[in-house]
Parts: structure tokens; C-alpha cells; sequence
């Protein structure tokens, strides 16, 4: 679906510009909530549950019902996963708990770039090789406060149906891994609805979340959880990236 296409599509109707005022106005009233939680939380711990709590109850507001397959995580692991849609963030935080790495163009958005920090997103400049070696340092401080760090390695969204080749360059601040952390690929697949769900293109973001906002019917997502990548397949980025990639291609074929 190209963005011509997406944004024909946005024409909900009364009963969807009911149910699109209404999430809305629940997002609101839910961010209002959570923000006075996560600052009494958070002096008494360094990972602070409210972020987690917040994106699942963003979830159920936006009709987004999320099942987990594969793997069961510990703490201190780097998820590498292909991205479909802004949903994605809500899905993966709220059943993983974890932190995202973002290029640093969303300093710009201020309340975007706001709500990211209160999650602990690692803001990196990806094409500024100097910062390299801090970025690193970011990512490690990152995994060891919030337990996983998660990068979407496609460099954009997908619509769904493939997975895109993943951009070694992403995970420079990955390499050489850290001891103890343990890389694993994660399949987001929303089946059959995908096409519709994603967000390709030169779509705006304001219509792609009218078209997610109005929908009555739920929105399903698997998020598969893949097995660890074996130490041989982490020796630099990219043949992490490529092994990453076809563990999702494998599993996508199932």
C-alpha cells in the first residue's frame, strides 16, 4: 500500500471519528495518570515499572492484543526486530519491558523525544562514526538499567509481508557485543492484517494513526521471541545482521 493509498484510506466515518475522539481523549487521561506514578516510582528504583505498565494499557486503549512466542528472556539481552508500525513500540515495551535505540532526529519532536527519555531510549547519530564509541557506552548503560534495548535493524518500516535487509551500520554501536549480553532476533507479525496495519511510504503519521484509531475490530500481533544468536554469528555487525535476518526469514516460513 503506497502512501496515495494509506491516505485514501483514512475516511472513518462517524462511528470511527467517535471511537477515534474517545481513544484519544483515554490516551490523554492515561498519560496524565502515569506520569505522577513514574515520578513516585522513581527514586526507589532504577528500573521503573511504570513505562511497561503505561505502553500495555496504550495497548488495550488502541484495541492492540498482543500474544508472546519462543524464547523467555532474562535480563541483559539486545533484541534486533523487523518494524511494520508505530504500534510496534507499545507491543514490544509492554511484554519485554524494554528501551529503544532511535536516531537522534527525534530530539527535534520535543514531546516525542520527551516521552522516549522517560523510557530510556538511546538516541544515536548514524552517521556521525566519531560518536561510536559513546554510543556503545550508551547501549551497554542502557541494557544494564532497563534488562533489553531493542533496534528496529530494517532502518524503516516494512509492510508486513517481508522482512527488509537489515542495515549492519545500526548495530555499530553493538559491536563487539558486550560481555554477558546475549542477542536475540524477534519476529513482529501481525498476519494477514499486516498490510493494513503498516505504516510505509511517505505516509504521514497523523493518518496512520487515524486509521489504527478507528478500527473497531481488534489488531492481533505474535511477537516471536527467537533464540539467542550463537557466538560464532557475533564476531562484527555484519554477519550479526545477517544472521539475525534469516533467523526471522526461517521463522516467518513456518
Amino acid at each position: 500500500m503506497n502512501a496515495a493509498q494509506a491516505s485514501a484510506r483514512v475516511s472513518p466515518g462517524l462511528d470511527g471519528w467517535t471511537l477515534i475522539v474517545a481513544r484519544s481523549l483515554a490516551l490523554v487521561l492515561w498519560l496524565l495518570l502515569a506520569l505522577p506514578l513514574y515520578g513516585l516510582c522513581r527514586p526507589f528504583t532504577s528500573n521503573n515499572p511504570v513505562p511497561r505498565l503505561f505502553l500495555a494499557g496504550v495497548n488495550r486503549i488502541l484495541g492492540l492484543s498482543v500474544a508472546v512466542r519462543g524464547t523467555h528472556l532474562r535480563r541483559g539481552v539486545f533484541l534486533i526486530s523487523n518494524h511494520v508500525s508505530w504500534l510496534d513500540i507499545p507491543a514490544l515495551g509492554a511484554v519485554t519491558g524494554t528501551a529503544f535505540i532511535a536516531n537522534d532526529g527525534l530530539v527535534a519532536h520535543g514531546w516525542l523525544h520527551w516521552l522516549c527519555r522517560l523510557n530510556d531510549t538511546v538516541f544515536v547519530a548514524r552517521h556521525d562514526r566519531a560518536s561510536v564509541a559513546m554510543q556503545v557506552e550508551q547501549v551497554r548503560e542502557a541494557i544494564g538499567e532497563n534488562g533489553a534495548l531493542t533496534i528496529f535493524a530494517e532502518g524503516g518500516t516494512g509492510d508486513g509481508t517481508t522482512i527488509l535487509p537489515f542495515k549492519s551500520s545500526l548495530l555499530s554501536a553493538l559491536t563487539p557485543v558486550p560481555p554477558g549480553i546475549a542477542v536475540h532476533p524477534v519476529l513482529l507479525d501481525y498476519g494477514p492484517l499486516a498490510p493494513r496495519i503498516a505504516w510505509v511510504g511517505d505516509e504521514h503519521g497523523g493518518h496512520s494513526y487515524l486509521r489504527i484509531a478507528s478500527r473497531w475490530r481488534r489488531v492481533r500481533l505474535t511477537v516471536h521471541l527467537l533464540p539467542a544468536l550463537a557466538d560464532e554469528h557475533l564476531a562484527d555487525r555484519k554477519t550479526i545482521a545477517i544472521a539475525a535476518r534469516e533467523a526471522l526469514l526461517r521463522r516467518y516460513a513456518d
